[in-house]
């Protein structure tokens, strides 16, 4: 439900205007609405030095404390911080660069640029050519040496020339000597290096100081919020006014908790105008709540005035992540370590998502029981197993009667497996049909569930009508796709004239309560125009929820798949071999399960069904000014 909302505005004495937001921040109920954004900004040295501190804790982050705390004040234990990294992250920069030149000088090996100039003092000249090969003995000089090749096609070569009468081929080129050589170059490096270590070890020491910087960050946090608080009111005078949201109850004796902390304060309450968009909070029902971890994690809120759809999403998407993995085995992956380590978990990731997770994890273990499908061994790979096969046209199939009437442990496994899942089919073809159509019966009770929900909130204006015929049009179309799917092939459980003729019936009472007015002409005109897109789309929005049979087949196929690997491998070369084989190919499958219920069953729920509930998820979260948040 989501909670009404009414405009709260607060006029008290200036020089209570310390007090005032003081017992505000106590009771944390007002969302304030600054009367001029641009005043309501913290001052600037404040917000340099949070993020200062932010940074600095960032950097103590990955150390752990050693030695003993100095007396030393916060902000210059942070200042201290941000220089070390500055100087830090200026040496490591250093250090790539002389690595890098260091290696485009592997060419000169490491000789001394020193000694070069020894033999310069000696009267020796050295000079460095790069020749191609079939050149190199064209060279006439005092001292010739190869030293290397190069890419296979050039040498390096040292020529000695004390006369000046050194003939070179045309393809010599004169190679200068490097400003700097290799062990200058390392021991620069060695230098960095020990310094960057030595600011570690420092960094490390600062790191005791982390429990008084989040102390102070938390502070100058609530200092700033206080200040733009301040800034965002309206001063005049001797008068200091607020202006915010806050829910309806909970302000209804605001003035009287103000007047018990001795703040004289005048307080007004109107409702939201039609043009005004208050936040939104929405008070879940017990059992919702654990689908409150979704919408935190999608950050996304429903408008003030449109519908709260908690109650649908929390037993729609548990029911959709489930068809999506398909499979018992992962249920129970995410069930039991989100049960065993619950305590720890809860504190980490919140208590709603870890319940969200557990159920999700429980659907998907009874959908993989119903279905018979355990970590990719199904009644197939029983059979396959136990040798209950037959050869059919030089290929062997299950041969399931022989199944259930065999006597060893994969006949008894396989039997089980079958007796408990009652949407298990012999058939490949029978199963992903009778994956379909559970599909699309979903999908359409989905979406005029979405529909009922608008009516119940349009009634008794006539737009409720077509809502109504909304459901008519959507149920009457799940005929037209069952038709085109199994009408060849089956009997149609209702006659398709009655199928067509409800389609009608509903398309009329949409295009007659769509947009009511008294001049029938209008109505029927701009009815007919609001409906046309919408008609068209809801073949495609039931279509679309075939996906939850393609998906889950595909996790089940990528499962067989990575099984049969690893049964090659062991047949091949040994369990030890195969099993890491068959654990990374079903930890690739469950992640990729993870971003199937991103994917399609969380857009089946904020598209296809919102979109049918008029639900923009256009809303901002409730959040009131207080005290340490």
């Amino acid at each position: 439900m989501i909670v009404k909302m009414d405009k709260v505005y607060i006029v008290a004495r200036s020089r209570d205007k310390e007090r005032l937001l003081d017992k505000l921040g106590d009771l944390g109920l007002v969302h304030l609405v600054p009367v001029d954004p641009g005043k309501a900004v913290a001052d600037q040295q404040t917000m340099l030095a949070i993020e200062n501190l932010e940074l600095a804790l960032q950097t103590l982050s990955g150390y752990d404390p050693v030695g003993d705390k100095a007396d030393k004040a916060v902000m210059d234990v942070c200042r201290e911080v941000i220089r070390i990294q500055r100087e830090s992250a200026e040496c490591a920069g250093r250090l790539s660069g002389l690595h890098q030149q260091a290696a485009q000088l592997e060419l000169w090996g490491d000789v001394r640029l020193d000694s070069f100039e020894k033999l310069c003092e000696a009267g020796i000249h050295v000079q460095f050519f790069i020749v191609p090969n079939e050149e190199v003995g064209e060279i006439q000089a005092e001292c010739v040496q190869v030293l290397s090749g190069i890419d296979g096609r050039r040498s390096l070569v040292a020529i000695v020339d004390r006369k000046d009468e050194a003939d070179l081929p045309e393809g010599a080129e004169l190679l200068p000597l490097p400003k700097r050589d290799r062990p200058s170059l390392r021991a620069e490096a060695a230098e960095i290096d020990d310094k960057i270590k030595r600011a570690n070890e420092h960094l490390q020491g600062l790191s005791v100081y982390v429990s008084e910087m989040e102390e102070e960050l938390a502070r100058l946090r609530q200092q700033a919020k206080f200040s733009r608080a301040a800034g965002g009111g309206f001063t005049k005078d001797t008068l200091f006014a607020l202006q915010g949201w806050g829910p309806e109850e909970k302000c209804a004796n605001l003035d009287e908790l103000l007047k018990e902390a001795d703040i004289e304060a005048a307080v007004r309450r109107l409702e939201p105008d039609e043009d005004e968009l208050p936040p939104t909070l929405i008070k879940y029902p017990q059992w919702t709540m654990p689908i409150k971890g979704l919408f935190d994690i999608l950050s996304t809120f429903p408008g003030y005035r449109e519908l709260d759809l908690s109650c649908f999403f929390m037993i729609a998407l548990p029911l959709f992540a489930a068809m999506l993995i398909g499979d018992a085995g992962y249920g129970l992956v995410f069930m039991l370590p989100a049960l065993l380590m619950y305590r720890k978990l809860k504190g980490i990731v919140g208590v709603e998502k870890i319940n969200l997770l557990i159920v999700i994890g429980g659907a998907t273990l009874i959908w993989g029981i119903l279905t018979a499908n355990y970590f990719g061994i199904t009644p197939e790979s029983m059979a396959g197993a136990g040798g209950y096969v037959q050869r059919v046209n030089g290929v062997d199939v299950p041969d399931y009667g022989a199944l259930r009437a065999g006597s060893g442990v994969w006949s008894a496994i396989g039997r089980v497996m079958i007796a408990i899942a009652p949407l298990w089919r012999e058939s490949g073809d029978a199963a992903r049909e009778v994956l379909i159509k559970i599909s699309f019966i979903f999908g359409c009770l989905h979406l005029v569930l979405a529909h009922l929900r608008q009516t119940v909130a349009f009634w008794p204006n006539q737009r409720a009508w077509s809502e109504i015929g909304w459901c008519t049009v959507l149920v009457s179309m799940l005929g037209v796709i069952w038709m085109l799917f199994f009408g060849a092939e089956q009997e149609m459980p209702v006659p398709p004239s009655i199928i067509l003729g409800a389609l009608v019936l509903g398309l009329v009472l949409v295009i007659l309560f769509s947009a009511p007015s008294r001049n029938p002409a209008k109505r029927i005109g701009v009815g007919f125009a609001s409906s046309l897109l919408p008609f068209i789309g809801t073949f495609s929005d039931t279509m679309s929820y075939i996906r939850l049979m393609a998906v889950g087949l595909a996790s089940y196929y990528i499962a067989v798949a990575f099984n049969s690997l690893g049964a090659s491998m062991a047949e091949s070369a040994t369990w030890f071999a195969a099993a890491p084989v068959i654990v990374f190919g079903h930890a690739l499958n469950i992640a990729l399960a993870l971003i199937a219920i991103f994917a399609h069953g969380v857009r089946l729920n904020m598209l296809e069904f919102s979109n049918n509930a008029g639900v923009q998820w256009a809303g901002y979260a409730y959040a009131p000014f207080a005290k340490g948040k």
